[in-house]
Formats: structure tokens, C-alpha cells, sequence
């Protein structure tokens, strides 16, 4: 087929296209901005647009099949040429529940821990030697991309983000692709772009459980009010499997923790509650997937952890570095709770950007109070130019300091301001954890180390 993707530029979007390059389609692609590392696996499969930008006079009626990217507007002069042509176009989600609509649908739902919890699953089944289709969030090591597709599978395991599918679709991702089991991590609101009040974020979780099949599952973590609340609320005993988690018990050892399950005593290198927590989530679909708590601990030896969620780098010198994907209120709490558990010995270095569209609006700092407290010392990276291309207002420091309720918090705005006051605390005894869904304006760990 001649399959156009437009906004091929996006995490999952270019990870798409090289999938589809691998099962022998014609691709092409647009986007107005390819970042990195879009732009170098793009050029090096011959697919990254000669230019940036949208070019209407491109669509024509050789084309089978328009996928389309969140990134791209409703009035995407792409999309407006496609439907004048009639192209069948469908987006990201759609597309891939018309692949998978006669395979087992398994989506990781959860305001957070999905990426974490998706690669659990996915290593433990690639190390027991079962292929699955699957969608994650982020680049694992040991799989070539984010998307894998086949024709032989019986499963798709997907990690099912509750932002908005497209703008011709404006609902839930996880909704179009219609699970037969569903895992619900936690829920605490977040995208306040599109979900302007916590009930209406709240409400998009209400779907996703009333649309289960029947001899639908929901795995839930108990330990969240609100989940169990909804499960309790709405699955019904006789046609529905609910299955609850809770967080595994765990003890730190010198290089890795110790924890147990179903008996049997397994090691790991992720610490943390809520890693923990994921850990017993992520059990829960492999037992039902036919695993032993054997197969799943042996399996989780080798597990490394997707990119940039608690990535852990080392210098000899300057002491160690956390990279974290921790954006949301819950994310940063447990991340930096994690940190400082694993690391009493160090002092923690807390570095957060004000990334998405929710930390942005002043409005909802409120829900980032204490998150950074326990830190020895407490940064704030905010973008001027993240601002801009958001079309947002500046935010002065003081409004910041007073949605954290802490004063000691020292705001930075641009890359030269936030390595000039990170470089000289780093030493042998510091942990520097850097938490963004960003890019902190393009650092690289080696611009903080000598």
C-alpha cells in the first residue's frame, strides 16, 4: 500500500513509519517540525521530508491509506486536500485498532506508570520467546522501534494514553481501540488543555471500563481510591474479571532490590513504590497470559527499564544522574520519593521543566505543592521559548514558589542559566535528578560534567 503519514515527526508517529517501511509499504511523510531523534532514524530509512511543512499538492488519489498525527490541526491543509479526495484516512489509534481488531486487545491504562508498566510486560514476554504486536511510549532496549506489527500474533499489548486521538477523532486513545483487558494504574488528572475539570478527566476513565466486553478484565490498583471507587462502580460481577494489585514489598541491596512474588524471591534494578507497584501490575497480565511467577522473575533480571524513566547515569566525579519522564504532580511525587529513598546516603538535587500544557497554567501549580520539599535543593526549569511556541503567558517566579509552597525554589529559563547553577553542586555525594516530558531546551548530561 502508499500510506502518507501526516506529522510523521511524532515519538510514535515516525516509530509507526518505520513499521510500516519493514512490512513492505510505500511510505511517505509530512510535518512542519522533526526533532531529534525523529529526524536521524527518519533519514537513515530514507523517509524524513525533504522539507518541513505541509504540501497539499502531494496528497493525491495514488495514495491508499492518510494516517494522521495529533500534532497535526483540524485545518491541516493535508488533511482538508485527503477528505476533498475522498482518501480513506483514519488516525493513529484507529489505524491501529483496525490491525488488531481480530487479535486480543490488551491496553495499560493510568495517569502514570503506563510506559513502565507496558515495558515490564513486553521484556518479560520477549524473554520467554512470545511474540506479541505491541504499541509503548518509549524506545526499550532490545526492540528495534516503539510499534510492532504482524500478521501471526494473536495479541497486541498497547499502552493506552488518554490524550485526545486526533483532531478528527477528539476522544481518548485508549477508548478507539476497545480492550478485552484493560490495566488502570492510578488516575490523577492531568491535559487540563482538554480536560478543563478533574470530573471530565475523571469521566474518560468511566468509559473505558463501561466499554468492556463482556468477559472484559480490568486490572486495577486497589491502593488508588478513585480506581477501586470506579471499578467497584461500574464492572459487574457476572460479566466482568476485576483484578486487583498492590505494590510488591521490596528491600534495597548494594546494586539492585530484592523483592518477592507468588513465593518466590526475585531480583531487579528498578527501586521505587510505584515501580514496585508496576511490577505487580505488569504480573497480573503475563499470569493471565499463561506465565509462572518463575518465568516472570527470571525474565525480570535482565529488565533495564525503557529510555529516560529513572535512567540512571553515572560520573566519577560529578556523582550520579536520574533522567526522568516525570511531568505530572503524581509522577513527580513518587519519582522524587523514589530517589530518596534509594539514595539516604546522597543529597538529591531535584531539577523539574514546566513542560506540558497542565504545568504551564498557573492555575494548576497548586497540585505541585511539597512534590519538591524533601530535596536538598530545589530547581525549576521553564522554557521561554516552550512558552511561545505554546502561546502562553510568562510565569513569574514568585507564582511558581507559591504553587510549590516552597520559597527556597530557584526558577531557571534558559540552558545557560540552568548549567551555571547545576554544574558547581555537583559532586561524588550527589544525585541530580532531572525530571521532564521535555528536553530541558536540548541538555545533554555531558554539558553538566567536566
Amino acid at each position: 500500500m502508499r500510506i502518507h503519514l501526516i506529522a510523521i515527526g511524532g515519538a510514535v508517529m515516525h516509530n509507526l513509519a518505520l513499521e510500516l517501511l519493514e512490512l513492505g509499504h510505500i511510505v511517505t511523510g509530512s510535518d512542519d517540525e522533526i526533532w531529534e531523534p525523529s529526524r536521524s532514524r527518519l533519514a537513515q530509512a530514507g523517509l524524513l521530508p525533504e522539507n518541513t511543512g505541509w504540501f497539499p499538492e502531494k496528497i493525491t488519489q495514488n495514495i491508499d491509506l492518510i494516517i494522521v498525527g495529533m500534532h497535526a490541526k483540524a485545518d491541516n491543509p493535508e488533511l482538508s486536500k485527503a477528505k476533498e479526495l475522498k482518501i480513506n484516512t483514519l488516525s493513529f489509534p484507529e489505524f491501529i485498532f483496525q490491525h488488531a481488531k481480530h487479535k486480543q486487545r490488551i491496553v495499560i491504562a493510568g495517569s502514570h506508570g503506563k510506559t513502565t508498566t507496558t515495558s515490564i510486560i513486553l521484556h518479560i514476554l520477549k524473554e520467554n520467546n512470545i511474540e506479541v504486536d505491541f504499541l509503548v511510549g518509549s524506545i526499550l532496549p532490545g526492540f528495534k522501534n516503539m510499534v510492532h506489527l504482524t500478521e501471526h500474533s494473536s495479541v497486541l499489548i498497547a499502552e493506552g494514553d488518554e490524550y485526545l486521538a486526533s483532531p478528527m477523532l477528539p476522544i481518548p486513545k485508549f477508548l478507539v481501540y476497545q480492550p478485552h483487558m484493560v490495566v488502570i494504574t492510578g488516575i490523577s488528572w492531568d491535559h487540563i488543555n482538554v480536560f478543563q475539570t478533574e470530573e471530565i478527566y475523571y469521566q474518560q476513565f468511566e468509559k473505558l471500563v463501561q466499554q468492556l466486553p463482556k468477559a472484559g478484565t480490568v486490572i486495577y490498583n486497589a491502593e488508588d481510591a478513585q480506581v477501586s471507587s470506579l471499578v467497584q462502580k461500574y464492572t459487574k460481577p457476572d460479566i466482568h474479571y476485576a483484578v486487583p494489585y498492590e505494590t510488591i514489598s521490596f528491600k534495597y541491596k548494594n546494586t539492585h532490590t530484592e523483592y518477592r512474588l507468588a513465593g518466590e524471591k526475585g531480583t531487579t534494578q528498578l527501586f521505587g513504590n510505584h515501580n514496585f507497584a508496576n511490577i505487580s501490575a505488569a504480573w497480573q497480565v503475563c499470569r493471565l497470559l499463561g506465565l509462572s511467577p518463575h518465568q516472570f522473575i527470571q525474565a525480570m533480571v535482565s529488565f533495564q527499564g525503557p529510555d529516560k524513566r529513572m535512567q540512571l547515569i553515572t560520573s566519577e566525579k560529578n556523582g550520579l544522574f536520574i533522567q526522568d519522564f516525570a511531568h505530572a504532580p503524581s509522577k513527580v511525587n513518587a519519582t522524587v520519593d523514589a530517589v530518596l529513598s534509594k539514595y539516604d546516603k546522597k543529597e538529591v538535587i531535584a531539577c523539574l521543566e514546566l513542560h506540558t500544557f497542565s504545568s504551564l497554567n498557573s492555575s494548576f501549580l497548586k497540585r505541585y505543592a511539597g512534590s519538591l520539599s524533601k530535596a536538598a535543593k530545589k530547581f525549576v526549569f521553564i522554557s521561554d521559548h516552550a512558552l511561545k511556541l505554546k502561546k502562553l503567558p510568562a510565569i513569574a517566579d514568585s507564582v511558581i514558589q507559591e504553587g510549590f509552597q516552597d520559597l527556597s525554589i530557584i526558577v531557571l529559563r534558559n540552558k545557560r542559566t540552568l548549567t551555571e547553577a547545576l554544574k558547581p553542586l555537583l559532586n561524588s555525594k550527589t544525585v541530580l535528578l532531572l525530571m521532564s516530558s521535555g528536553s530541558f531546551d536540548g541538555l545533554k548530561i555531558n554539558e553538566l560534567t567536566n
